[in-house]
């Protein structure tokens, strides 16, 4: 039987989680309620460094729930908060993204250069229409000793036709191209937990990090210190979760599983 006693705040993924693509999943509005009628703080996470806070807002109105950016943190928004705690002067970088990571980093006072001359870093996020000459502005920059920052390492993303490149591909062919690692943001690395914790002002280990990745939203947490809760909305099955490597503290089979733990151990 799932114990959430003790448990004062959530970090929550979102696709697998509160969605999967366009579908939202069953409970989505009666499990928002039931964290606001408690008064649980919560911070929606995600590796998708695609959106804007906004676009995540706007999503969640058309299942009429209603969160704001404070409550929304992207891989995109995590990966500017961390170059300007670094660097909080603001220098031109070259940046590879779409519109959630572009946003961001102006928004915290970078200027987004055309190529690669005189940047201080280079910072990647997932861009479907990326092409060779940006890729080469990229590794001429990071061979000239430009940082070389990726917002999240997911190797794939799904399609309606199956699996296809996600960021980590193109981090991958940077890193052949240049030699040099990649510093990563997002999940499972410690930076997007930390900012997450942050806003919540909570401790990790009264945190609920509620995901439906092992390898991501579960052994990210577990390294930061959170306790952690899969759900088997997502990506990860239960035949996947036997002998894993990396084992939650709490599995659900979905959000209405949640909701009947929060109501029973009364957090």
């Amino acid at each position: 039987m799932n114990d959430l006693s003790g448990i004062q705040a959530f970090v929550i993924d979102m696709d697998g989680v509160l969605w999967r693509g366009d579908q939202f999943l069953p409970g989505l509005a009666e499990f928002f309620a039931l964290l606001r009628l408690r008064e649980l703080p919560f911070v929606l996470v995600t590796n998708n460094a695609t959106k804007t806070p906004a676009m995540v807002q706007e999503k969640l109105m058309r299942a009429s729930i209603s969160v704001s950016e404070e409550e929304i943190l992207t891989s995109a928004l995590a990966t500017a908060a961390h170059l300007k705690q670094a660097h909080p002067e603001g220098r031109r970088v070259y940046a590879i993204g779409e519109t959630g990571l572009r946003t961001a980093l102006e928004q915290e006072g970078f200027e987004l250069a055309d190529q690669a001359d005189g940047v201080f870093a280079v910072v990647v996020g997932l861009d479907r229409g990326l092409d060779w000459g940006r890729l080469t502005e990229a590794t001429l920059a990071i061979r000239a000793g430009a940082q070389f920052i990726g917002t999240n390492p997911d190797a794939s993303i799904p399609s309606e036709r199956g699996l296809a490149p996600g960021n980590g591909a193109i981090l991958a062919a940077l890193q052949a191209a240049t030699g040099v690692e990649p510093l990563v943001i997002g999940k499972p690395r410690a930076p997007l937990f930390e900012q997450a914790l942050r806003r919540l002002g909570t401790p990790a280990e009264a945190t609920l990090m509620l995901g439906d990745r092992l390898n991501t939203d579960i052994a990210g947490g577990r390294r930061a210190g959170l306790r952690t809760g899969l759900l088997l909305t997502g990506v990860t099955t239960r035949e996947e979760l036997e002998g894993a490597d990396v084992q939650p503290d709490e599995v659900f089979e979905d959000l209405a599983a949640v909701m009947a733990a929060l109501e029973r151990n009364g957090a």
